[in-house]
């Protein structure tokens, strides 16, 4: 599941020239617990202002809303997401950041993906990564296996086939994974091949 399958659509955006009094406003008419600050041109980043900015930086210190500005508190440029990129990455990088929220972007802003997000409506909990990959590997052998029965071991879509299979187990790795002595290609080029129609056995003569 990627960030693109879970993100909100509907954002609330607001200018670094508001007022804080005009943020907390759009955060209450619309329920929401941060807001995306334009950038003001094409060069511009995004940023965010959040109800921690705003408890932290204005009402903690008794600053009047009236005279205090979002581009005062707001953090930018803020963490952006790309909406094909995966759940676990997204979590990753919210963590990472001590960020709760972020908004996803692909040339123009398309959503907003939350740490809420993730664990109210992520599939986490029926499809593990580290199942997935576990299963995907499976499948990636038997299939670098049937190609190289049929292509040979040397062939370009053979080495292609493997390689896939390096992959994932390398994620997998990164996941947790115990890590085998061999790999799944190691352990392939180390098994005895049939032989070749027609290739006679290797057999040593003894002289008489």
């Amino acid at each position: 599941m990627r960030a693109k399958h879970i993100m909100t659509q509907d954002v609330a955006t607001i200018r670094g020239s508001a007022t804080v009094a005009e943020a907390v406003k759009l955060l209450r008419l619309k329920q929401l617990q941060e807001l995306i600050v334009e950038p003001r041109h094409s060069g511009d980043a995004y940023g965010i202002v959040t109800e921690s900015d705003i408890a932290g930086k204005v009402v903690a210190y008794g600053k009047d809303p009236q005279r205090t500005y979002v581009y005062e508190i707001m953090s930018k440029p803020c963490v952006t997401v790309d909406p094909d990129l995966d759940l676990e990455y997204v979590a990753r990088l919210l963590i990472n950041t001590g960020m709760r929220s972020a908004p996803v972007i692909r040339g123009e802003l398309l959503g907003m993906i939350t740490i809420s997000d993730i664990i109210h409506k992520g599939d986490f909990v029926d499809k593990p990564k580290l199942l997935f990959l576990q299963k995907e590997i499976y499948k990636a052998v038997s299939n670098a296996r049937a190609i190289s029965a049929n292509y040979g071991a040397d062939s370009k879509r053979t080495i292609e086939a493997w390689d896939f299979v390096d992959e994932l187990e390398a994620e997998a790795g990164f996941y947790g994974a115990p890590k085998q002595d061999k790999s799944s290609r190691e352990l392939f080029s180390e098994e005895p091949k049939p032989m070749v129609s027609g290739e006679q056995p290797n057999q040593t003569m003894n002289a008489v």
